[in-house]
């Protein structure tokens, strides 16, 4: 099961199982929605644990619409159908997987770049959620001596560099 946000093309999960249920599906969205925003809907083919009574009953008891796309029409679905042909070629036909484990972790390290590295066209050759850097924050006894040394010397404090 693979999840993405069509506005900005991020994959939101991957769900690496040889079978699944509604439950299941329910618990894959349950964990992306802890973590983003309710979506308004989610759209998605006819398959049987996506129609279930249960899953529509929990969507919409969270506020969240479903639609489906046509049968025969994946054109609808163009963004989960291109994401899953680039999954394909770039991650699955380049292994072969010799447990379920294996599987998870591969395809989740290539989640992870996906988000990350690669580059989108459609987002100026931006990546979805690319990773930032935050500054390293300096603590106060630190800082306080940090002060000093540079009344004393005159010399400047560059990023990156001790002054003790």
């Amino acid at each position: 099961m693979t999840l993405i946000d069509e506005f900005n093309r991020k994959c939101l999960a991957i769900r690496v199982v040889r079978r699944m249920n509604a439950i299941e599906v329910i618990e894959t969205l349950a964990d992306v929605m802890l973590f983003e925003c309710l979506p308004t809907y989610i759209r998605s083919d006819n398959g049987p644990e996506i129609v279930a009574k249960v899953l529509r009953q929990w969507l919409s008891g969270s506020g969240t619409g479903n639609l489906y796309i046509e049968p025969g029409s994946p054109w609808e679905n163009g963004y989960c159908d291109s994401f899953k042909g680039k999954l394909r070629d770039k991650c699955l036909n380049g292994e072969i997987f010799y447990s379920l484990k294996e599987a998870q972790l591969v395809v989740e390290n290539w989640r992870v770049h996906y988000n990350t590295k690669r580059p989108h066209l459609s987002l100026g050759y931006r990546p979805p959620a690319p990773l930032t850097a935050a500054p390293k924050p300096i603590p106060l006894d630190e800082a306080s001596n940090m002060q000093q040394c540079l009344k004393t010397s005159g010399a400047k404090y560059r990023a990156g560099q001790s002054l003790a």
